[in-house]
């Protein structure tokens, strides 16, 4: 019998108690995972979005660096570095045709996931899969993984994140100017990159599970849209950052010239190579009547429905497709506001064609020419003009002969643009768009301008550096036609060495589905720099590109161009008077040269 007193019954409900917390801390040691269970229930639970998978904190606020441990010694990004340059919370950024998000965390909080296996949830259809990374191990990290698929299929990848201390600028989608640390503020940049892999064109991607590898850090991740029913019509490639203007309310009027014609259009800003935002207030398009002169009333156009943009550093925007009637082979005027001051702009320098900057204030729907009163002769900041329709791009990447170096100004005479005739007035193959990815002064394999900051060299990354961003993301590219390599033996390197990066580039297009033609390198003989031993390297790299088999089809301008009487010069008739570049009679023998069929 139960004693019915209050100090027994208290005795016996303190026991009671008892029992249920040893029942309660048994059940929370059964079930509470340690962290490799916790990986692994998260594996069986099928897909997760990303943001549910961040265990790992990357950015601190600069007065509580201690907050967050990037690379496991207590580093971390600046989040006022990242706001400068408009890296903002939560913020959807283009990046090399993906769009991605920019994790939603407040500093010191979780923003990105350490690959270690994870099935991460992604949808949608493309012709690539984008992942934002940086490696902390102290160099390039790799692992491979596998992209699930909607039907049940799965395809193999490999990915590399290079080091957000070491890896290269070149290659970088942003660097922040410094690095947080318990001990202080360091002056030195961190790197962020855009990755892109192959996926199964077509097939609705619905997961992707990511590497194991130690010091492999994601912080978002999305398939990059195809981009069907868009040929790209013009390109340019931006090869360096340097000063400009300043341009406070200034208009730009740039001149740029079709290929292939349609009846939408959108155009494409590349703030490339930045390290803050640029703001475009409104943007035009209209055909040329002459000089900054519009045939008919310019049409305005808008960034995802508002009237202007701001581009973050290192990212890109769209304008959204409007219905204009784009003619092949013309000049369009695309006019843009530049509220804001601007200091230095990524630009392609060697535009061979006039274009111009308006006095104060927003003149981007002025049909006159009256309000523009500078010249320039680069193109900053545009980067793409699509059409609509049309059966896709022929992507020419090259040096200053591409680019039309000693061409006519104004003319249109670049190799590229014959090209782009000769397609428009035949039958027998598409009407393709023709892209030009030519820079004055690069090189297949080493960066003439470093990939970041401000610097009067404009000849570009390397063609093994800039393959993702001007080729495997330009719009609906279906070919590839390498024509570089002079700069390279003129400056030292060996035909293997220039031979070794022409692979790669194959290889990788190849991955992306791109037919991959190379041309071989023209003669260049009472040129300085074109010495007998640079064009023994020539005649090799030459050798190499006829024989190699690495490609699709090769063009041997080298044949077309050289004097057959002295294979080390060009004929006269062809030279420009410096020995290294064609004039407008040889630009026009080698687009003449080529086998259409083969693109």
């Amino acid at each position: 019998m139960r004693c019915p007193c209050r100090l027994c019954r208290e005795v016996r409900l303190v026991r009671r108690g008892f029992r249920w917390l040893v029942v309660v801390l048994f059940l929370c040691a059964v079930t509470v995972p340690t962290a490799a269970a916790g990986a692994e229930d998260e594996r069986r639970a099928g897909p997760q979005p990303i943001t549910r998978l961040f265990d790992n904190t990357a950015v601190s606020d600069d007065a509580r660096p201690a907050e967050a441990d990037f690379d496991g010694s207590g580093a971390s990004l600046s989040a006022a570095d990242l706001t400068a340059a408009g890296w903002t919370r939560g913020r959807a950024l283009t990046v090399q045709g993906a769009r991605l998000t920019w994790a939603r965390p407040a500093p010191g909080e979780p923003d990105n996931v350490v690959a270690a296996g994870q099935q991460v949830r992604v949808h949608g259809r493309g012709d690539a899969l984008a992942f934002l990374v940086a490696g902390s191990a102290g160099q390039d990290v790799t692992g491979s993984g596998t992209v699930g698929y909607a039907d049940g299929s799965a395809s193999p990848y490999a990915l590399t994140a290079p080091d957000w201390r070491r890896g290269p600028l070149a290659t970088k989608a942003v660097a922040l100017p410094h690095i947080n640390t318990p001990g202080g503020q360091l002056a030195e940049k961190a790197r962020l990159y855009v990755v892109t892999v192959p996926i199964v064109p077509g097939r609705q991607v619905a997961s992707v599970t990511l590497p194991t590898a130690a010091g492999l850090h994601v912080f978002a991740v999305s398939v990059r849209a195809g981009t069907a029913g868009w040929t790209g019509s013009w390109a340019t490639a931006t090869a360096g950052y340097p000063a400009v203007g300043p341009w406070t309310d200034r208009t730009l009027r740039l001149v740029v010239h079709t290929s292939a014609g349609g009846p939408r259009v959108r155009l494409r800003f590349d703030n490339t190579f930045a390290a803050a935002p640029v703001r475009i207030g409104g943007a035009t398009v209209a055909v040329q009547q002459s000089g900054a002169a519009a045939r008919g009333t310019p049409v305005p156009l808008r960034f995802r429905g508002a009237a202007g943009v701001e581009i973050p550093a290192g990212a890109q925007a769209w304008t959204d497709p409007v219905d204009f009637d784009v003619p092949p082979d013309t000049n369009l005027l695309v006019s843009f506001h530049l509220p804001g001051t601007v200091p230095a702009a990524p630009v392609h320098r060697l535009a061979q064609q006039r274009s111009y900057v308006s006095e104060a204030g927003d003149h981007a729907a002025d049909g006159s020419a009256g309000a523009y009163t500078t010249v320039i002769t680069s193109w900053p900041l545009l980067t793409g003009v699509d059409v609509g329709g049309g059966p896709g791009s022929v992507v020419l990447l090259g040096d200053s002969i591409t680019d039309g170096d000693k061409s006519t100004v104004d003319a249109n005479r670049r190799w590229p643009d014959a090209l782009a005739r000769r397609l428009l007035a035949q039958r027998d193959v598409p009407h393709y768009g023709v892209l030009n990815q030519g820079i004055s002064a690069n090189r297949v394999v080493g960066d003439r301008y470093p990939g970041d900051g401000v610097s009067t060299d404009t000849g570009g990354v390397s063609a093994v550096h800039r393959l993702d961003r001007d080729v495997l993301a330009q719009t609906s590219a279906r070919t590839v036609v390498v024509f570089q390599g002079v700069n390279d033996v003129r400056w030292g390197a060996s035909a293997e060495q220039v031979a070794a990066g022409l692979r790669e580039i194959a290889d990788r297009a190849h991955a992306r589905g791109l037919r991959v033609l190379a041309a071989t390198v023209l003669p260049c003989e009472g040129e300085a720099r074109c010495t007998a031993a640079a064009d023994a390297e020539r005649v090799a790299l030459n050798d190499w590109i006829r024989g190699a088999g690495v490609f699709d089809g090769v063009l041997d301008f080298d044949a077309v161009i050289r004097d057959p009487g002295r294979p080390s010069r060009m004929l006269p008739a062809y030279d420009s008077g410096d020995h290294l570049h064609p004039g407008d009679t040889g630009l026009a023998a080698l687009a003449g040269s080529v086998d259409l069929r083969l693109l």
